[in-house]
């Protein structure tokens, strides 16, 4: 909403009934009268005139009924606004999730200010997302959600009534799903598509993998942050870090999410700093040898990281056993974003131009190295590590699951943007000497990617104009 519209949530009720009142004699705007003699009314005349304006006197203005449809505004974010209304349904949600969770919910001043927050955060991440041209199509929506049905063991027409069962509006819901798709391609392409590992780092790490969690292990975690803003001085810090320890007392007596909620700065602090299930090398780094360390239901002491003091809970640990031998794919493609300057038909039109000259005989990898915006694999025309299908987003192994080798896909759209692909081979592979790298490098960008990711977005709040004092 620009700035501009807000001056009209602001008008008062005098301003709104003063214009139903005449102009009084002598003030400015008035209108003049020829000044004459008149003779005083009898009696009669007097309790005439006073019925005459009784029956024409319009009946008083209930003030209740003015600005019904005005939605008072409790955060200004930029040119943005996060209104009433939206802070008091998703207190509604989190409060009915955190009860369902069977968490003791925190004051609730405290959660209104921690939900507020969370809208305002996320206000920025859309208007940055909407300046950067990101938007999700109603065909990836669709399948996202047809995705959501199938995982709850529903078709996609028995998806409305069984949300509408639990109190969730199914448009609202549509509405909330897109949202959530168009941030995480919004961190995808501003914080994940830029984390580097390097050679270096990567052997070794692989040294320090034996204190690590297994291949095999999953833990369920959940965690507190308590942040160290960028600004801070070291009295700032000490006072943090103070605080950091009076949480970690707390938890040893008192319910971790309920804590989580009421003073976790992570982005998981409405879950009640839960980060779920999660395979060993798929844990923070920072937080991994910790996790290790601890018997379910044990909480660590509060761990000094860059961006703040954590408090770590382990709820359990479950192990699976794993096939070495893999299914893996070898691939090439182009990947193309919409932008400003294109949109999702354009780009569309643009690839399959770029494959009929591929079919004509044209290579595949210069089109690659010039036009792709994946720059992991452009440098190499294209062409991707092998892998396991099961690597790549839902769309993108859908398509390489129907090609034969040396095929290519007409165009499809994901979360990333546009793509088209090639197969270039499969095989079997005995993933037991390679599963270690594998291991080390995603562990490493895991770990930089909880870590930049809130970096980041601590950084688009800290440049955002942000007002919550209404």
């Amino acid at each position: 909403m620009p700035r501009a519209s807000l001056a009209f949530l602001a008008l008062s009720l005098a301003a709104l009934v003063a214009p139903l009142h005449a102009a009084e004699p002598g003030h400015a705007g008035a209108p003049t009268r020829t000044t004459r003699e008149v003779k005083a009314p009898t009696e009669a005349q007097k309790a005439a005139a006073t019925a005459a304006d009784a029956a024409a006197t319009p009946p008083p203005i209930d003030p209740s009924k003015l600005g019904q449809s005005l939605d008072r505004v409790v955060a200004i974010v930029n040119d943005g606004v996060v209104t009433e209304s939206e802070l008091n349904d998703q207190i509604a949600q989190i409060t009915e999730r955190l009860k369902q969770q069977n968490v003791k919910l925190p004051a609730a001043d405290v959660l209104r200010s921690q939900v507020l927050e969370r809208l305002v955060v996320q206000e920025v991440q859309m208007q940055r997302a909407d300046r950067v041209g990101i938007k999700v199509s109603d065909e990836q929506l669709n399948a996202t959600v047809a995705d959501i049905a199938k995982q709850n063991n529903l078709t996609l027409a028995q998806l409305p009534a069984a949300l509408s069962a639990q109190g969730v509006d199914y448009p609202a819901f549509r509405d909330g799903t897109r949202k959530e798709m168009i941030l995480a391609t919004l961190r995808q392409r501003e914080v994940l598509s830029k984390i580097n590992v390097t050679p270096r780092e990567l052997d070794q790490f692989m040294e320090h993998l034996k204190k690590l969690p297994g291949e095999n292990d999953e833990y369920d975690v959940s965690d507190i942050l308590i942040a160290i803003p960028s600004e801070a001085n070291q009295a700032k810090v000490d006072e943090l870090a103070q605080k950091a320890q009076e949480v970690y007392e707390r938890a040893a007596n008192e319910d971790f999410a309920r804590l989580a909620v009421a003073y976790s700065n992570s982005q998981t602090a409405l879950e009640g700093g839960a980060l779920g299930w999660r395979k060993g090398p798929d844990l923070p780094t920072v937080l991994a040898e910790t996790i290790v360390a601890l018997k379910p239901g044990q909480v660590s002491k509060p761990l000094t990281t860059a961006n703040g003091f954590h408090i770590v809970k382990l709820n359990a640990i479950r192990t699976s056993t794993g096939d070495p031998v893999q299914d893996q794919v070898h691939v090439r493609h182009i990947l193309v974003k919409t932008n400003t300057l294109q949109d999702d038909a354009t780009v569309k039109l643009k690839l399959a131009g770029v494959r009929q000259k591929i079919l004509e005989g044209q290579d595949f990898g210069p089109f690659a190295s010039t036009m792709s915006e994946d720059p992991g694999s452009a440098v190499n025309g294209g062409e991707m590590d092998w892998t396991s299908p099961n690597t790549f987003v839902p769309e993108f192994a859908a398509q390489v699951a129907q090609l034969k080798d040396g095929e290519i896909s007409q165009p499809f759209q994901s979360q990333f943007g546009w793509h088209i692909v090639q197969l270039l081979g499969r095989r079997k592979f005995d993933t037991t000497e390679d599963s270690l790298r594998d291991r080390a490098f995603r562990q490493l960008r895991e770990s930089k990617a909880d870590e930049e990711t809130e970096d980041w977005v601590r950084k688009l709040r800290d440049e955002a104009y942000i007002d919550t004092s209404l």
